[in-house]
């Protein structure tokens, strides 16, 4: 996964002459390579990396469309390049590394089903969460997640939770069930809205799903600046009590921890710690309705220092363990600015209203 590579240029954007020099994309191998640093660093007893196998054909054509993945396949044999206009590209080993990255979800998801010990985490690159049945879509080409939710549910499981709490919204994934009640997904995003027809949806509260599925895609829109005390409230009045409803036989995270505090490719202030309550609170909720069946799954996270430290508070909520550093103890030392309450709460309200349509649930939790 480490040989896919990103066109350079300005940033995630096409070289241009007013700037200098190019620059690497923001989607770096150094990235992953920061995270398995942060996960020997921090649980070195406890750790154990296993090599995947490539997800089989069959698992990917369940979510995307044969014509598509074929297109895919060839673009990279001939080299990749930029896909049209946007900022998402390839090369020559691209389509072999999300076959990787698609298939370590899998074994994710089949670890959590099996009820082996161990908490399984796809550590994927490239991310999937944006990739469309039919298109690749924000630095992401195969969707990892749901083609780990399409196998769960073609080995027996029931019903799949998604909780996507990556700053961008998991389009692809909403895609791929939209009109489905097999697969929940509850997704908490910026509200960057459409960005291209390469990427149609916007993740807007009216986007709940279609003939079956309808009710079942949950978007939550949070402004810029939501830090650790919002994403504590999004989880305990929208995740929990709409999961805990849904009582799925699985739950996916699909875990971009690009809403950290100083992400290049995000504007909110999650800092090590919330999101370690983040992965306390989503540990103690597949407990409670799955199980304990939980797998996460990586997506984004472009600062690739902060990366590391955001990760590690994620993995020391689900385990249930502080990694004191050398340094910085507990703390994240990029923290640096407040969240505008006021303003995460009113949006939040909003969110808690309109899905009340479907989930009445909700109305507990806006109540007390």
């Amino acid at each position: 996964m480490l040989d896919h590579e990103q066109p350079a240029g300005a940033f995630k954007h096409p070289s241009t002459p007013i700037v200098a020099a190019d620059e690497t994309h923001p989607d770096r191998r150094e990235r992953v390579e920061n995270i398995v640093a942060t996960v020997e660093h921090g649980f070195p007893e406890e750790s154990r990396f296993l090599e995947p196998e490539r997800a089989t054909m069959e698992a990917i054509e369940r979510v995307h469309d044969a014509d598509y993945v074929d297109w895919l396949e060839e673009f990279c044999a001939d080299g990749g390049g930029r896909i049209g206009r946007t900022t998402t590209g390839a090369n020559e080993a691209t389509y072999d590394a999300a076959r990787v990255a698609a298939g370590a979800a899998v074994a994710a998801a089949d670890h959590a089903l099996s009820g082996r010990p161990g908490l399984p985490y796809a550590l994927c690159r490239p991310s999937g969460h944006h990739a469309q049945p039919t298109q690749a879509d924000g630095f992401c080409f195969l969707n990892n997640a749901a083609i780990a939710a399409e196998d769960a549910i073609a080995s027996g499981a029931d019903r799949v939770a998604i909780v996507d709490w990556d700053v961008h919204h998991g389009n692809g994934t909403q895609e791929a069930f939209y009109d489905r009640d097999d697969a929940l997904l509850v997704s908490a995003h910026h509200d960057h809205g459409s960005w291209s027809e390469y990427h149609p949806q916007e993740g807007s509260l009216a986007e709940v799903g279609e003939g079956d599925g309808t009710g079942y895609t949950l978007n939550v829109p949070l402004p810029p600046g939501t830090g650790d005390r919002g994403y504590e409230r999004l989880f305990e009045d929208v995740v929990e009590p709409v999961v805990r409803s849904y009582d799925p036989d699985l739950v996916l995270v699909s875990a971009g921890q690009d809403a950290g505090t100083v992400d290049p490719n995000g504007r909110n202030l999650v800092t090590r710690g919330g999101f370690r309550t983040l992965g306390s609170r989503v540990r103690t909720l597949a407990d409670d309705v799955a199980d304990g069946r939980l797998a996460l799954i990586q997506e984004g996270g472009y600062q690739p220092s902060h990366l590391s430290f955001a990760t590690l508070g994620v993995l020391e909520g689900v385990l249930d363990r502080l990694v004191d550093l050398e340094g910085y103890g507990h703390d994240d030392p990029m923290a640096w600015l407040d969240e505008p309450t006021e303003l995460v709460d009113a949006w939040l309200d909003e969110a808690i209203d309109h899905h009340r349509a479907h989930w009445p649930v909700l109305a507990e939790s806006d109540d007390g």
